[in-house]
């Protein structure tokens, strides 16, 4: 491809980022670095794995369980960075040192997962990449299973340390999306060794739908970022701007009682473009039936994922409590 023409942009999601013709992103502000993985940190060691030839993660271990002889189990939380499934990274600095706090506050396993992403890997890629590692997390649950399996390859920092009695799954914006979905699934499908899903943490999460909601603008909706973000990331998607995984409380999506966890925490903020939705979500998982326990946090005055762009500020350092108190519970 001619340089010039590759350079041209194919798709402007200002002001997040734009796509250009030979697949690359360029973000619009300027992306936290990547950061290597810290095994000699002071309270919470990460070393890089791979999970399949797909997918890969960052998984952390609060130092206490390396320092001790503690036969403690600790609980285990699968996370999914965002990035609106075209950008984010488990191995950037921000993410890392969020992750890192969490897990070391928390004192549990966390494993952060890089999932494939658009255009080069469109949706369902993502999806599947994530229930694959949810898959690779509990095939751990059985050390007969672990050394026998020829899927995944065994981990000790989960085998030796995890409960999974105690596993929980997490995510941001397009991972809290990846989240709801994940947890939808395991509420349809077993997982490896009768694993189940303690609790799920739903943050941020890029819900939508095909027409105007809450104090959205009457007009121009088909124009908005969130709309062709979503045509573009899944253009193969069954049920467009109103699929399920998009759109989980709209026209003929199943119902929310199938939430395959016992326990949810939905988190908005105050100043976010999604808060409306995630209200919704939250207040259709109540109407649903679900036999569940639903939690509901927001952060007043605080923006979009404020807590991965200032993951040391006060108001992450509150978000950070709030998780942990869920994890701990």
């Amino acid at each position: 491809m001619d340089s010039t023409a590759a350079r041209e942009i194919a798709h402007d999601f200002s002001p997040f980022f734009l796509i250009y013709k030979d697949n690359t992103v360029e973000p619009l502000t300027a992306p936290p670095p990547h950061a290597p993985p810290s095994p000699s940190d002071p309270t919470t060691a990460s070393k890089d794995i791979a999970i399949s030839s797909s997918t890969a993660a960052r998984i952390y271990l609060p130092k206490a369980t390396t320092t001790t002889t503690t036969t403690q189990k600790l609980p285990i939380l699968l996370y999914f960075h965002g990035g609106g499934f075209c950008a984010g990274s488990a191995f950037s600095a921000n993410t890392h040192r969020f992750i890192t706090a969490l897990s070391s506050q928390s004192n549990s396993i966390a494993v952060s997962v890089e999932y494939r992403l658009a255009p080069k890997h469109f949706l369902p890629a993502a999806y599947d990449d994530c229930w694959s590692a949810l898959q690779w997390v509990a095939s751990h649950a059985a050390a007969a299973n672990v050394n026998t399996s020829k899927l995944y390859e065994p981990e000790p920092w989960l085998s030796d340390h995890g409960d999974f009695t105690r596993v929980f799954i997490a995510g941001d914006s397009a991972g809290g999306n990846i989240a709801h979905n994940i947890v939808m699934k395991a509420g349809r499908e077993n997982l490896p060794n009768g694993v189940r899903i303690l609790g799920a943490i739903v943050s941020h999460a890029y819900f939508w739908n095909s027409g105007p909601f809450g104090t959205d603008p009457v007009s121009g909706h088909e124009e908005r970022v969130g709309s062709r973000l979503w045509r573009f990331v899944y253009p193969s998607c069954p049920g467009g701007l109103d699929d399920p995984t998009i759109n989980p409380w709209g026209p003929g999506a199943p119902s929310l009682a199938g939430l395959g966890c016992l326990r949810l925490l939905v988190c908005v903020a105050e100043k976010d473009p999604l808060r409306e939705r995630n209200l919704r979500y939250y207040e259709a998982v109540k109407e649903s039936g679900w036999r569940g326990e639903v939690e509901f946090y927001e952060a007043k005055g605080e923006g979009h994922v404020f807590h991965i762009a200032e993951p040391e500020s006060d108001s992450t350092e509150i978000m950070i409590k709030r998780w942990v108190s869920f994890i701990r519970k």
